[in-house]
């Protein structure tokens, strides 16, 4: 895989049915492949954070992130897509 072509995307909000599904979707007709995901629910808040590889998508990031928070809008949740150097950057200790 080449470098610079991960993406990291958080969800967050009330647990309703679909939320993996509609997201995952998304990331299918894009053709951006989840790498590694992992969801929890906390007392009724679902999150979730994907790790993407967008080696092969037919979007940029900007457009992913534009599909993501449309659909997040719809499902009254926050999703978050961060380009992975940027996440590396506001996340080092």
């Amino acid at each position: 895989m080449e470098d610079g072509k991960r993406v990291i995307i958080t969800v967050l909000g009330y647990d309703k049915i679909g939320i993996i599904a509609n997201i995952s979707a998304i990331l299918a007709n894009t053709r951006s492949n989840i790498l590694d995901i992992s969801q929890t629910i906390l007392q009724g808040f679902f999150t979730m954070v994907m790790v993407v590889d967008m080696t092969d998508s037919t979007v940029d990031v900007a457009e992913l992130r534009r599909l993501l928070t449309e659909k997040g809008q719809e499902m009254e949740m926050e999703i978050t897509v961060q380009h992975e150097d940027i996440f590396k950057f506001m996340h080092r200790v």
